[in-house]
């Protein structure tokens, strides 16, 4: 549980005027209650008071799992048989009595279920975006954040060598995402933090393409963007390798993109705005005049989830501040010919940033 963030949540909600804030995305609980769950279709949501205890409100096949995690207050659970909003109404009103504000995570909250809660609470006022704030205390990772995140970016390494040991002519992407899973599933690591990518050829040119039947064959390039999910937080990282010798189009354009990628990561320090970080690494690109097809971003936050708060982007004068984490990925995407993406996701240190994955980006000729 982290007692350190609930605080700061309530005192925002007293300076902000609002009674109670409903937390519905399970990241974000899980940040700040200590437990992990994916509800599926079901209820899962944190209520926090701006001046009482809160509490948890979950299935009840998961009260046990959150009486038994960090969480040090109430836990409220519901049958499948029961309404849970219904529920949830009876204990906000007996625990808090007439509540006349909400806080809601907008950014998650479907909206069937906030006109449900807007239904069960009809003088209450449901304006207040909580989501804004959340991002933020969430920006800065902690020492020992950073540690886990350091231990989930080993495993991403672990899984490039899974990855890269599996290519040999005439195997799938498809097969090589499979040895990648297996193995690492064998060691412990039982989620990925999104779906692997292995892409070989042509189809490294679609940036979030799909691994199929596509068969490696010699003098191709294969992309891997993967991650793992490890005691709650999460690694992503991409390497792209060569099976067997790279034609000369493809050593330039790979070339090109790590030029572009090492220039983000050495620009990286407290002070210097996402967006500038995003135009160091595009100029470079641009410059070699493919900048038509680095479409993107360069990066998005890292933490919890693999796609946090803030993007890196142009336009974004964020500062940047020590202990914030995020990813540095250009690419180069030419269509029915090339694809090329290097990627480290960093934190921010005092005076530079540290890669959580330590692969090397030097192009690998797998033979």
């Amino acid at each position: 549980m982290n007692t350190k963030k609930l605080s700061e949540l309530q005192t925002y909600m007293n300076a902000h005027n609002i009674q109670v804030a409903y937390l519905s995305n399970p990241t974000t609980i899980a940040y700040l209650s200590g437990f992990e769950s994916e509800p599926h279709e079901r209820i899962l949501g944190l209520f926090i008071s701006a001046t009482e205890d809160p509490f948890l409100f979950t299935p009840a096949l998961e009260t046990e799992p959150a009486k038994n995690s960090s969480w040090s207050f109430d836990v409220v659970g519901y049958l499948d048989s029961e309404n849970p909003f219904e529920k949830i109404q009876e204990e906000l009103l007996t625990r808090y009595g007439a509540i006349e504000s909400f806080g809601l995570e907008k950014s998650s909250l479907s909206l069937d279920r906030f006109e449900i809660m807007a239904a069960l609470f009809p003088h209450a006022s449901f304006s207040a975006n909580l989501t804004p704030i959340i991002e933020t205390m969430q920006l800065r990772k902690t020492e020992s954040e950073i540690q886990t995140l350091l231990e989930a970016g080993n495993w991403a390494d672990v899984a490039f060598d899974i990855g890269f040991s599996a290519i040999k002519a005439g195997v799938s992407e498809q097969e090589i995402v499979a040895e990648i899973e297996y193995q690492l599933k064998k060691q412990g690591v039982s989620h990925m933090s999104f779906d692997t990518l292995v892409l070989a050829g042509i189809n490294a040119a679609n940036p979030h393409g799909t691994p199929g039947s596509n068969q490696v064959q010699p003098n191709e390039l294969v992309l891997f963007d993967l991650g793992v999910i490890w005691k709650g937080y999460c690694s992503d990282a991409t390497r792209t390798v060569a099976f067997h010798e790279p034609t000369a189009l493809q050593q330039k354009i790979y070339d090109i993109v790590l030029q572009a990628q090492l220039a983000a990561q050495k620009a990286v320090k407290p002070g210097v705005t996402a967006a500038y970080l995003d135009n160091v690494a595009r100029e470079v690109i641009t410059s070699a005049g493919y900048g038509d097809y680095f479409t993107h971003r360069l990066g998005h936050g890292l933490g919890m989830s693999v796609h946090e708060y803030p993007s890196l982007v142009a336009g974004n004068d964020l500062i940047i501040e020590e202990g914030m984490c995020f990813s540095l990925e250009p690419g180069i995407y030419i269509p029915g010919e090339v694809g090329v993406r290097i990627e480290d996701c960093v934190y921010v240190t005092s005076d530079g940033c540290k890669p959580f994955t330590k692969t090397s980006k030097k192009l690998q000729i797998i033979q």
